[in-house]
C-alpha cells in the first residue's frame, strides 16, 4: 500500500468515527446537559438554564466543603506517598539483601482492588468489633473512633490511600534511579562527597522530572478517590469525609439530577486543570534549571 493509496481511508475513517463516538460525543453531551435542568426522578422535562447549575453549585457550601476535603486527602496522601516511596526506592536501589522479595512484597497492595482494600480496612478499623481496637484494649487503651469521628476518619482514609498507592511511587522512582549515570557518582566519590551531598546535589535534581510526573499522576488520581471513601465511611460522619466524586455519585445516582451532576463534573474538571497548571507552573523553573 502506497502513501496515496485510497484504501487507507478504509482503515482510518472507521477508527476515527469509533474514537469520536466513544470519547468526544459523551463529553459534548455531558457539557450540553450541564446547561439544562434535567431530573429523572421525579421525571421533569429538560429545560435550558444556562449557567444556573454552575451558579447553584458555586453558591452551595457543600460543594466547597467537599472540594476542601478532597484537596486535603489528595495533598496529604500524595505527600506521604512521595516521601515514603522515595525512601523505599533509595533503599532498594542500594542493593539491600532480599531486594527481590521486598520489591514484590511492596507491589502487592497496588494489585488489590480498592474496594477490597477498603472493605478489609473497614473491618480492621471497626470502632466496636475491629481487631485493631480489640488488640489495643489488651493494653488498656480505650476504643478509638477510627471511622466515626471526622479527624480519625480522614486519617484512616489517608492511611489506606498511602498503603495502597505508595508501591506505584516506589516502582516509578526506582525505575528512575536505575537510569541515573554511574560516572556522576564516581566523580562525586572522588571529590569525597558524603551520601547526603550526593543525594542533595545529584540524585534529587536528576530525579526531579520523574518525581514531578509521578506526583502529578498521583495527585490527579487522588482527586478522583471515591470507592475507598464510599466503602469505609460512606462520606460520614455526616458529610465530613465526602469527596467530589462521591458528591457527584450522590447527585447523579441517588437523586438522578443529571444537569446538576454534569455541571459538577465539569467544575471538577476545571478545578483539577487549574491545580495541574499551577503545579506545573511552580515547578517549571526548577525543571528547566536541572534539564
Amino acid at each position: 500500500m502506497t502513501r496515496n493509496d485510497p484504501i487507507k481511508h478504509f482503515f482510518i475513517w472507521p477508527a476515527l468515527i469509533i474514537v469520536l463516538l466513544i470519547s468526544i460525543f459523551p463529553l459534548v453531551y455531558s457539557l450540553t446537559t450541564s446547561f439544562m435542568s434535567m431530573r429523572l426522578v421525579p421525571p421533569m422535562p429538560a429545560r435550558f438554564v444556562g449557567f444556573g447549575n454552575y451558579a447553584d453549585l458555586l453558591s452551595n457550601p457543600r460543594f466547597w466543603h467537599v472540594a476542601g476535603t478532597t484537596t486535603l486527602i489528595a495533598f496529604v496522601s500524595v505527600g506521604l506517598q512521595y516521601v515514603i516511596g522515595l525512601s523505599v526506592a533509595l533503599a532498594l536501589n542500594s542493593r539491600v539483601p532480599g531486594e527481590g522479595i521486598f520489591r514484590v512484597g511492596f507491589l502487592l497492595p497496588m494489585l488489590v482492588a480498592p474496594v477490597a482494600v477498603a472493605l478489609v480496612a473497614r473491618q480492621i478499623l471497626n470502632p466496636t468489633m475491629g481487631p485493631l481496637n480489640e488488640f489495643m484494649t489488651l493494653f488498656g487503651f480505650p476504643n478509638l473512633p477510627f471511622l466515626t469521628r471526622t479527624s480519625w476518619a480522614l486519617g484512616s482514609i489517608i492511611v489506606v490511600e498511602v498503603w495502597q498507592w505508595t508501591p506505584f511511587v516506589i516502582l516509578m522512582l526506582l525505575a528512575g534511579l536505575q537510569t541515573l549515570p554511574d560516572d556522576v557518582y564516581e566523580a562525586a566519590a572522588l571529590e569525597n562527597a558524603t551520601p547526603w551531598q550526593q543525594f542533595r546535589d545529584i540524585t534529587f535534581p536528576m530525579l526531579l522530572p520523574i518525581s514531578t510526573a509521578v506526583v502529578f499522576i498521583r495527585l490527579i488520581e487522588s482527586y478522583k478517590i471515591m470507592d475507598t471513601v464510599f466503602v469505609m465511611t460512606g462520606g460520614g460522619p455526616g458529610v465530613s469525609t465526602e469527596t467530589l466524586t462521591l458528591f457527584a455519585y450522590q447527585e447523579g445516582f441517588k437523586k438522578f439530577n443529571l444537569g446538576y451532576t454534569s455541571a459538577l463534573s465539569f467544575l471538577f474538571l476545571i478545578f483539577i486543570t487549574v491545580i495541574g497548571l499551577v503545579y506545573l507552573a511552580v515547578l517549571k523553573p526548577y525543571l528547566e534549571k536541572h534539564k
